[in-house]
């Protein structure tokens, strides 16, 4: 079992940057591969961002690819998500989630533990 907070959320300008943070507890946090995702009022939970085990391999989803960075400190328990020249189509509310099983980092599915969420807001 692990237990995944999200904090960093909030409201910014377009064009502006945030970070988000997820920190975990429970289990060896380097078991985990890490993923971002969001969700929009109306839509459904998309996929914003992966990271192996070790910080080895990153994925993206096209959207955000060249404006966020996914990364993680083993040491602190917890992987972040630096968000870059942010869109008002980037708001949303975006968790953390850890996955332990194999599978494709971009789907919903292969993740079994999820964090709350931490809103992010962009104006434009």
């Amino acid at each position: 079992q692990v237990q995944l907070v999200e904090s960093g959320g909030g409201l910014v300008q377009a064009g502006g940057s945030l970070r988000l943070s997820c920190a975990a507890s429970g289990r060896t946090f380097s078991s985990y591969a890490m993923g971002w995702f969001r969700q929009a009022p109306g839509k459904e939970r998309e996929f914003v961002a992966a990271i192996s085990r070790y910080g080895g391999s990153t994925y993206y989803a096209d959207s955000v690819k060249g404006r966020f960075t996914i990364s993680r400190d083993n040491g602190k328990n917890t992987v972040y998500l630096q968000m870059n020249s942010l869109k008002p189509e980037d708001a949303a509310v975006y968790s953390c989630a850890a996955r332990v099983q194999s599978g494709s980092y971009y789907d919903v599915s292969a993740y079994d533990y999820w964090g709350q969420g931490t809103q992010v807001t962009v104006s434009s």
